[in-house]
């Protein structure tokens, strides 16, 4: 890999999730591979997991770790020939070549505007680096996509499955925020390319992006798609038609332990952070079939082996 934006073919998915296995079972066999390397990591959101669990898995590797909030002050030109007349300081031709000289992999996360749905799909701030560049970059979380939260949903899917493939159900459910559709994208991206039958279910109004879904099959019966699951893959996220609009908040969407009363004894998944009983109610969340916190625990293993192999590579 010369860069971690996307999902990988199936191939490379395959290979990717079997080195992390073995890094998450052998983490001392891996911790100078990244001796005298440094990770950059650039924030122009906020981040929990991602941030914590990407700069230990730089840590792991024997890495130094640098990371910078870029959304306080930091105003970054992405216009092809902009004047710069205005408030950005600074280009990202710039900007992308010199964190390049002080980084052997620079991590970017950003979020959409949910506003101008043309111009989040596409991707302005992560491409624009990749382009300009001189070292792999790695997506933390961009417009449309989040890649490593996939990759660690994978892994989390591969320890818990009960059967070679098991029915993966990713549900919408409520929330009062307005949130972006890259999880959603990214997970169903993911396990497309998995041995996995997969099921997406949100009211109407909700449907994703033709690009990310292909083939995958959808319905509006929330209850249809629990029957017989292994995994119920809880999130939220805001119309992509009618861009980040929020269109319903009907309780009825969320998880409680009746809906998962249908499923065939299902792990529960969401990728953090949860508004408690708005999206999954307490007794399942906090029930003996939640993995939420395993989950959040693989973030580290899967960062670790996407910078392993792009320092391998």
């Amino acid at each position: 890999m010369k860069s971690f934006i996307a999902a990988p073919e199936v191939n490379e998915i395959i290979r990717l999730l079997a080195l992390a296995k073995d890094i998450k079972g052998s983490p001392e066999n891996y911790r100078q591979f990244g001796v005298n390397k440094t990770l950059v990591l650039l924030f122009f959101n906020p981040s929990l997991r991602t941030r914590l669990s990407t700069e230990k898995a730089g840590l792991n590797l024997g890495m130094q770790v640098i990371s910078m909030n870029a959304d306080n002050g930091w105003k970054i030109e992405f216009e092809e020939g902009a004047i710069m007349d205005g408030d950005s300081a600074e280009h990202v031709k710039e900007a992308a070549a010199v964190v390049s000289q002080y980084a052997s992999i620079i991590g970017i996360r950003s979020f959409p505007s949910l506003v101008q749905r043309d111009k989040d799909y596409q991707e302005e701030v992560i491409s624009a680096f990749v382009k300009y560049a001189s070292v792999p970059v790695v997506s933390l979380e961009s417009a449309t996509r989040h890649p490593l939260q996939s990759f660690a949903d994978l892994l989390t899917i591969e320890e818990f499955k009960q059967k070679d493939r098991p029915k993966v159900v990713l549900s919408w459910a409520p929330h009062p925020r307005a949130l972006p559709q890259a999880v959603p994208n990214s997970f169903v991206e993911w396990m497309r390319r998995a041995n996995v039958d997969l099921v997406v279910t949100h009211p109407k109004g909700y449907h994703l992006s033709t690009d990310f879904m292909g083939d995958a099959y959808v319905t509006t019966n929330q209850n249809e798609a629990f029957d017989g699951a292994d995994f119920i893959y809880a999130k939220n996220w805001s119309s992509f038609e009618n861009y980040g609009a929020i269109l319903s908040k009907d309780p009825s969407w969320t998880i409680t332990a009746e809906k998962m009363a249908l499923t065939s004894k299902a792990k529960f998944m969401h990728c953090l952070p949860v508004r408690r009983n708005v999206i999954v109610a307490d007794e399942v969340i906090d029930g003996p079939d939640s993995i939420v916190i395993a989950q959040a625990n693989n973030r580290t293993w899967a960062a670790q082996a996407v910078l392993y192999d792009l320092l391998k590579g």
